[in-house]
């Protein structure tokens, strides 16, 4: 498809491409400790986007998922790299997804819960980042337990730890990480979700637009552009989705 001109100001009316980064996700972003700039999947993927449509990159960055969803919603950002999920495609024109991410269930070592299923049982409360797909997606699913919400998922594990409640629930990276720096606690085996992480726009751009941006991604993972910038920076725990 041409990057006509008209196209190009649909996709991105500022003359910049603003593409929102939720920092709030490890796999896809992280910040710098030397210079504080954003880097990860995510931002390698809106700079190759950028230089597709021949325009400058202007990143907004949040510090978690509800944040960066209501940028894109309310057309304050042209793109963003979101979790699939239903409430947030009221609003989001989604790609197929570009990576899977496994979500995981972290408890302290002397917990009675030895498996995903045990969770959902009167008395557990599981601590989750606020507006995350995981809150999304065991607001749905959870019918015994009780779900608490942290500011964002990177506080999930201090928030569980400092209020002494009984499952933290998030990114398996995420957990893995903090479970290293705290003695006494583990992830319970497999996992409770697949997150299907894809680029979105606000669907007022139309369907031309984000059928641009769905064609995009799936060239990013047909020439290995995912795979590779995924091993540049280290990530594990995931894996780049199968073409659609």
């Amino acid at each position: 498809m041409p990057f006509t001109k008209e196209l190009i100001n649909t996709i991105a009316p500022t003359g910049k491409l603003r593409a929102s980064i939720n920092l709030g996700n490890p796999i896809l972003a992280n910040k710098s400790a030397e210079t504080a700039k954003p880097f990860g999947i995510s931002v390698d993927l809106a700079n190759a986007f950028a230089n597709k449509l021949g325009l400058e990159l202007e990143l907004v960055v949040f510090d978690s998922a509800g944040k960066s969803v209501e940028a894109v919603t309310q057309e304050k950002a042209d793109i963003g790299f979101f979790a699939v999920d239903p409430l947030r495609g009221e609003g989001i024109a989604f790609t197929a997804p570009y990576v899977l991410i496994e979500g995981a269930y972290l408890v302290k070592d002397e917990s009675l819960v030895q498996n995903n299923e045990g969770v959902d049982a009167a008395g557990n409360r599981v601590v989750v980042g606020k507006g995350s797909a995981y809150d999304l997606f065991l607001t749905r699913e959870i019918k015994a337990a009780q779900i608490v919400r942290a500011p964002t998922s990177p506080t999930v594990v201090s928030v569980f730890l400092e209020g002494g409640y009984e499952v933290a629930a998030g990114v398996r990276q995420q957990l893995e990480s903090d479970a290293l720096k705290t003695a006494g606690l583990r992830l319970l085996p497999g996992r409770f979700m697949v997150i299907q992480q894809a680029m979105g726009m606000p669907k007022d751009r139309g369907d031309i637009a984000s059928n641009l941006l769905f064609g995009f991604v799936e060239e990013m993972k047909a020439n290995g552009f995912i795979a590779d910038s995924m091993q540049k920076h280290g990530i594990y725990g995931a894996s780049v989705a199968p073409l659609s």
